[in-house]
């Protein structure tokens, strides 16, 4: 064999196995997420309209979608977490639209389209989705629809009757069995799709890193009929997930212990499920009570204090079954509770920079937590100054439609840009550590 054929060879094996690197399925062993067999660690955002962006339909706008992912990437930040889509109709204030599916089995086919583009520009791109199909809160519709679909009466809006009576009153999706079996419905016709742009099923697309059962998935009751309800169906559903995709991982969406009604053993029996790969949590030290509006900056210690304290009551379980954690939500309001881009965020930036080392430092070390997102992604978002909630024309700035827009958005003019940067150097160079 001549040296230029040996040399044509040998090019033609590096380019597969990097192929092969690059664009694999990400799966998990002894805590760790290896893509490649290589052990990852990663700074990820919340970029749930990801889809209507993507779409041709009314807030569509493909051109600063493709502008948002080649900035996204620019920076290192490769794992988007984003929203399947919203259920119901169009025309709640509160709720994110254009919805997806508007009546059972009923999809909007420019938003599906709309995803199918946005999954082949994550693929171009070699950027990964995590995407989550249900919520238990009225943002998307989720339980709440889904109940009204069952002829449960009408969804319930927590503006009008108040947080403990939604609660209240959408705890009964993991007791009524025909809520659940339009759920079913819909992570079958979602997980088994082809995608339109490329050719692909869904399932054998490696820019999915995971499906995820919903969004704060919740039982809202501290009756134990009701918890042990709620408990199977994240076993079904992930065992539904996982017979039409073996391929892909498969995770909660969980807040931790805030969302298992702070029951510990709740918490232990959803994520030892064999079918959900690895454990998410969700902090916020503002709606949680660690901090104020009028002393965020002040508050930062205690909140940091607080946010150690819940992520370390989840590492035993998570050794416990060789699980990964990702801290896949967490947000801190812009400086003096104001919402406007221009408004600073050095609060914001001291704690979006201890938790960025906490995923830098396990790295270095091979450790559990493996990768961050934060809540939520605004980019090149333009702002309303008269609109301090959405409405219908706005852009979309990674705040949903019930909360003041721009209370938790990282903007591309933030100095918290610079935070986000750094963190992915740093946690790129700890992960080089890593064996």
């Amino acid at each position: 064999m001549n040296l230029n054929r040996l040399a044509f060879l040998s090019a033609l094996v590096v380019f597969f196995c990097t192929s092969c690197s690059r664009h694999s399925f990400v799966t998990v062993s002894d805590g760790q997420f290896l893509d490649g067999g290589q052990p990852i660690y990663y700074i990820g955002a919340n970029f749930w309209y990801g889809a209507i962006l993507a779409s041709d339909c009314r807030g569509g706008q493909p051109d600063r979608l493709t502008s948002e992912l080649d900035y996204l990437k620019s920076l290192g930040v490769t794992n988007l977490r984003i929203l399947v889509g919203a259920d119901g109709a169009d025309g709640v204030a509160t709720r994110v639209e254009p919805t997806l599916q508007t009546a059972p089995g009923v999809y909007n086919e420019a938003i599906l389209k709309g995803l199918d583009k946005l999954m082949y520009e994550l693929g171009k791109r070699d950027m990964k989705a995590v995407l989550y199909l249900n919520n238990s809160w009225e943002w998307s519709g989720g339980y709440g629809m889904y109940l009204e679909w069952a002829g449960e009466g009408p969804a319930p809006i927590p503006a009008e009757i108040g947080y403990p009576a939604y609660m209240a009153s959408v705890s009964r999706f993991v007791t009524c069995q025909k809520a659940k079996e339009l759920f079913a419905d819909h992570v079958r016709f979602i997980v088994s799709r082809t995608n339109t742009v490329t050719g692909k099923p869904y399932s054998e697309d490696p820019a999915i890193f995971s499906w995820q059962i919903g969004n704060e998935p919740r039982c809202f009751s501290s009756d134990p009929q009701v918890k042990q309800a709620f408990a199977e169906w994240m076993w079904l559903s992930a065992a539904l997930i996982k017979s039409i995709d073996p391929n892909h991982m498969v995770s909660s969406g969980s807040e931790g212990l805030w969302g298992c009604e702070n029951d510990p053993e709740l918490f232990e029996k959803i994520h030892s499920c064999p079918d959900i790969d690895y454990i998410n949590i969700h902090i916020w030290p503002y709606n949680w009570g660690w901090a104020k509006p009028e002393t965020l900056l002040e508050d930062i210690p205690y909140a940091i204090e607080q946010t150690d304290s819940y992520i370390d009551a989840h590492l035993a379980v998570a050794e416990k079954y060789g699980k990964p954690v990702v801290i896949e939500e967490f947000g801190f309001p812009r400086d003096g509770f104001q919402f406007s881009k221009q408004t600073t965020t050095k609060a914001r930036d001291t704690y979006y920079s201890h938790l960025f080392g906490k995923v830098a430092q396990s790295a270095s070390e091979g450790g559990l937590i493996a990768g961050v997102n934060f809540w939520a992604w605004g980019g090149f978002a333009s702002q309303n100054p008269e609109h301090v909630y959405w409405q219908r024309g706005d852009d979309y700035c990674g705040d949903p439609a019930q909360e003041q827009q721009g209370l938790n958005s990282v903007y591309a003019g933030d100095t918290t840009i610079d935070i986000i940067r750094e963190a992915v150097r740093s946690v790129g160079e700890a992960s080089k550590t890593t064996k």
